[in-house]
């Protein structure tokens, strides 16, 4: 089989893997080198789905030991098998660069004959590329579970990035789905991943080499098992809090097995997959915790509302701010002010007091903020209560509607939703 053979059914495998994006690094060049993994050299292209397809994406190879019941590589089913060697994803890996297609290297591979066996082939591949080529861009590489700390120290010390996926969100669903696989068999080496990076970065003089220094991330599948959108934020803020994790990417479960252990989908859950994403931003970036997104008695998002919007609606008791005295961490927590937003609100208020007028100049989505707020003591316009129904129901107007109708006949339109645009852009810019 041809190279280019085996670059398409490989490319085409390791579509189902979103644990990827190419920002973080600050590998810079060297003389005679090629490539840069600075945060300029890095360009970002995003798929429809808003996933980040800036990255050479492949895996090494798809004949993988083990048999997931979700997974197209299981080692029970019939599809066409390739396996490159270390040498031809070097070989690819410069040729696209040199072309100007790509900035860096996404390296994930199906687990071929053991553990050990597969992370060597990776780590040669990559070894290559930094030892024989001077190839300096951005490389993401997955480390495989149950392969020995050695193997994980010397690939961390040539890739900027790592990532170990766990896939499902419990041991039970690993059990059910993925029965050769362990929780504890995934979470030691990325503990093991996250302690060597936190050691590297605390004195660097002891260390010649910086150790993955993009970090670490995950990949979790998103509707293959019955977990809550609870239970899978927390599990994601526990990996945010206990080991550093740059990203925890969602994955909505697409249907490629036949299993009864499997639910029968007719799409991808791609909406709830958009809610957990903009979730996870509230996390990171504005000092919210899982369980005042959710909790036992609501405990999967809203499908109607943004997190946020949500939130604001089940707490309006802490509302309305006024925008000239709130703090940062208050404004954050705004439906239609952003991370950006705020600092530039922070800032202005040095200077003046704010109106509606100038908010609008500073970049706040007023159509959202203005049931949350006052400026200077007053409502915008004629918001004038605090009222849940009339709240709710001019947010889900601008949600998914051009227009409101009298009767709202247009709800019945949320039966199959999708992400709509604005969800996709405030998935990936944060700017909730």
């Amino acid at each position: 089989m041809d190279t280019l053979e085996k670059l398409k059914i490989l490319s085409d495998a390791a579509k189902y893997d979103a644990s990827c994006s190419s920002s973080g690094s600050t590998r810079k060049n060297t003389n005679g080198g090629i490539g840069n993994g600075s945060y300029s050299g890095i360009c970002h292209t995003w798929g429809a789905d808003g996933r980040c397809i800036s990255l050479l994406k492949i895996l090494l190879s798809n004949s993988c030991m083990y048999d997931c019941k979700y997974c197209i590589n299981r080692c029970s089913n019939s599809v066409k098998r390739a396996t490159f060697t270390p040498k031809e994803v070097a070989d690819l890996t410069i040729n696209f660069y040199k072309r100007n297609y790509i900035e860096g290297l996404f390296l994930s591979s199906a687990v071929i004959k053991s553990p050990d066996y597969t992370m060597e082939m990776l780590l040669k591949a990559v070894s290559i590329l930094r030892n024989e080529y001077n190839f300096n861009g951005y490389i993401h590489c997955k480390t495989i579970p149950g392969c020995s700390k050695d193997l994980i120290d010397k690939l961390g010390a040539l890739a900027d990035r790592m990532s170990i996926n766990i896939e499902l969100p419990s041991n039970d669903s690993l059990k059910l789905l993925a029965p050769q696989k362990e929780k504890t068999g995934i979470l030691d080496p990325m503990s093991y991943i996250s302690n060597n990076i936190k050691v590297k970065k605390i004195d660097k003089s002891k260390f010649k080499t910086n150790f993955a220094p993009a970090g670490q991330t995950t990949q979790l599948i998103v509707g293959a098992t019955p977990e809550s959108d609870l239970k899978i934020l927390k599990l994601s803020e526990s990996l945010y809090k206990k080991l550093s994790l740059k990203r925890v990417y969602y994955s909505a479960y697409v249907s490629v097995n036949k299993d009864t252990n499997l639910p029968t989908l007719d799409k991808p859950p791609l909406l709830r997959e958009n809610r957990l994403y903009q979730a996870d931003w509230l996390l990171r970036f504005y000092g919210f915790q899982a369980d005042e997104l959710l909790n036992d008695n609501h405990p999967n998002f809203n499908t109607l509302l943004d997190p946020k919007c949500d939130w604001a609606l089940r707490n309006l008791d802490k509302f309305p701010v006024e925008i000239n005295t709130a703090s940062y961490l208050t404004l954050l927590r705004i439906p239609g002010i952003g991370v950006i937003s705020a600092k530039k609100i922070i800032m202005a208020r040095r200077s003046f007091s704010l109106d509606f007028s100038m908010l609008k100049k500073l970049g706040v989505t007023l159509k959202r903020a203005q049931f949350f707020i006052t400026c200077k003591g007053k409502y915008y316009d004629k918001v004038y209560k605090m009222n849940p129904s009339f709240i709710e129901t001019n947010l889900l107007s601008q949600e998914r509607l051009s227009f409101p109708s009298p009767d709202f006949k247009q709800l019945s339109l949320f039966d199959k939703l999708l992400p709509t645009r604005e969800d996709k852009v405030k998935c990936l810019t944060g700017n909730l």
